[in-house]
């Protein structure tokens, strides 16, 4: 299945630039790659899965080649969410389902300590950023690799080159980062909520819900507290007890990039979810 086209979708602060894969008039599906990546993640994967699909892996604003958000409007899970909205009702989709890793399938947050605390931070250091006026360093393409490889322990190199396609830029000097560097730190714009409204969210979950999670995947990943398991065990015992029949959880071998170091390793999984006719997606 070759890539037939290239998007570049409007929105109120410049475009989203997305990827298609597929017929356009087949069912349709939205792909959301995980944080401070882009929408090569799923180069690999899409290959893979059904042919008589639509696919399109979208940029979140200020990831890969999307526009970055105007100065002084940071940036939040919500807005996220609402880019979603505008990507489907550029594309016209009524319907359509949604294939997401890591960030990208994020649907809502469990509380944190010291919210009110991790709240000022992020508003802090949206003005940091915005005041120091810092102009993008150029480095050289391997010593940009180095650095991400560093800072990304899981995806391989060619996984990391291929990432860093669409997420750099060549300037004469070098090559420096497309992404904005408000959105460096995860916990400054995702929208934490208290597990009670969490649980109240998911019961108006209409669709069909599959949860692959990768034995080696999330954790230890970016930051220290990535180590604590119970977030997740709580996510996903609420979806399956909430959801019962609808939510599918399934555990595979492998890491947090899984998706494209090992595609093969869910592919299969992925394929019979979207082939499924129960699981046909819920109205947006």
């Amino acid at each position: 299945m070759g890539l037939i086209s290239k998007l570049k979708l409007a929105v109120p602060w410049g475009h989203i630039a997305a990827r298609a894969w597929g017929s356009h008039q087949a069912a349709p599906v939205l792909c959301l790659h995980g944080w401070l990546d882009n929408a090569n993640s799923f180069d690999r994967l899409i290959p893979l899965l059904p042919k008589d699909f639509y696919y399109v892996a979208m940029d979140f604003g200020g990831h890969g080649l999307s526009s970055h958000y105007s100065p002084g409007f940071p940036y939040y899970h919500q807005n996220f969410v609402s880019e979603v909205r505008r990507v489907a009702a550029a594309l016209k989709w009524n319907r359509f389902s949604i294939l997401g890793h890591s960030f990208g399938g994020t649907v809502g947050g469990t509380e944190i300590d010291n919210l009110l605390t991790c709240k000022r931070r992020a508003i802090e250091h949206v003005l940091q950023v915005e005041a120091s006026r810092k102009p993008a360093q150029a480095v050289s393409p391997e010593e940009m690799l180095q650095g991400f490889l560093k800072n990304n322990s899981h995806v391989g190199e060619a996984c990391g080159k291929h990432l860093l396609q669409r997420g750099t830029t060549q300037v004469a000097t070098g090559v420096w980062l497309n992404r904005d560097r408000r959105i460096t730190w995860p916990e400054h714009c995702f929208d934490f909520v208290s597990r009670e409204l969490f649980v109240h969210y998911i019961k108006n979950l209409q669709a069909q819900v599959l949860l692959i999670k990768a034995t080696e995947g999330y954790y230890a990943i970016r930051r220290e507290n990535d180590g604590n398991r119970e977030p997740m065990m709580f996510v996903s015992s609420s979806l399956k007890s909430v959801l019962k029949e609808r939510f599918q959880y399934v555990e595979v071998p492998g890491n947090h990039y899984i998706h494209m170091n090992q595609p093969q390793q869910v592919a299969g999984v992925i394929s019979s979810f979207l082939q499924n006719k129960e699981g046909t997606p819920a109205p947006l």
